[in-house]
């Protein structure tokens, strides 16, 4: 399906809703909507160990958060290396100059290649940076943002035009979740439900045995959802106030994925698509 224009697209939902599905879902159906994820890049400079692949580690191994100044800096340069960026204003001081200049700002900061970022965001987005609007422009962001602060930071650098909230009942999200098995080595999923093993608790593939997430237990479940709910809240309002926000309601990803591509059809498709 041919998109009309740039699709800029979040998805909200709480633990086990179904993201994943879904986001597999919209890239299969529409080629020119590209996965941009935040841990991803984070992980691609830890392997090729960047400079900023070697800042993030240790901040890692340490235990700290990486911040979000740092997560905005490498969507921002992401964008800009995929030309979705115009206009957007020289940020960049290589550490050489940074060591030669008789003034270097306190709070720059090292961007993805080892040079010197300066973290404050331009005051007017809209006068000095402007989104490509062409439909290969498009992406689904994943990993951030995930509160309204982050969001609001966002803004700065690109503006979401659909965020979407998924809700499904939590006694169904729960379970899936609690008839869920894992085959450790490879990663691979199953549940009680739907996608069970062809022999139960042991690997389709291997057969060896399958074991269950020491945080799929009720309790531990219930703890992250109530988090979720605290924290999306007023992510959720920071986007219906940008009236970008569309919510969607279902029992399964099968009863969502007809309404949510129906709605990004709407919005993003020509009517002859």
């Amino acid at each position: 399906m041919r998109m009309r224009k740039a699709a800029r697209v979040i998805l909200v939902g709480a633990p086990g809703v179904g993201k994943g599905t879904q986001s597999e879902r919209l890239l299969n159906r529409f080629p020119q909507l590209t996965h941009l994820s935040s841990g991803d890049l984070l992980r691609h400079h830890v392997k090729t160990q960047t400079p900023l692949g070697i800042k993030v580690e240790s901040t890692i191994k340490a235990g700290g958060l990486v911040p979000d100044e740092l997560i905005l800096r490498l969507i921002r340069s992401e964008l800009s290396t995929r030309g979705w960026l115009r206009n957007d204003p020289p940020q960049v001081m290589t550490l050489a100059a940074a060591a030669s200049s008789s003034q270097v700002r306190p709070n720059a900061m090292p961007d993805a290649n080892g040079a010197t970022f300066f973290s404050e965001a331009p005051s007017s987005p809209s006068l000095s940076v402007q989104f490509s609007d062409d439909p290969s422009a498009s992406f689904l962001l994943d990993g951030f943002p995930r509160t309204a602060a982050q969001a609001a930071q966002l803004e700065s650098v690109v503006p979401i035009n659909l965020a979407v909230s998924l809700k499904t009942p939590f006694p169904i999200i729960f379970a899936r979740i609690s008839g869920r098995w894992i085959h450790e080595p490879s990663g691979r999923v199953y549940n009680e439900t739907f996608n069970a093993p062809q022999v139960p608790g042991r690997d389709d593939v291997t057969g060896e045995p399958l074991v269950r997430r020491a945080d799929d237990s009720e309790a531990v479940y219930r703890a992250r959802f109530d988090n979720f709910e605290k924290t999306s809240a007023p992510l959720l309002d920071h986007y219906a106030r940008q009236g970008v926000l569309w919510e969607v309601e279902g029992m399964s990803s099968d009863e969502i994925t007809p309404k949510l591509t129906a709605e990004f059809e709407r919005r993003f498709c020509s009517p002859e698509s």
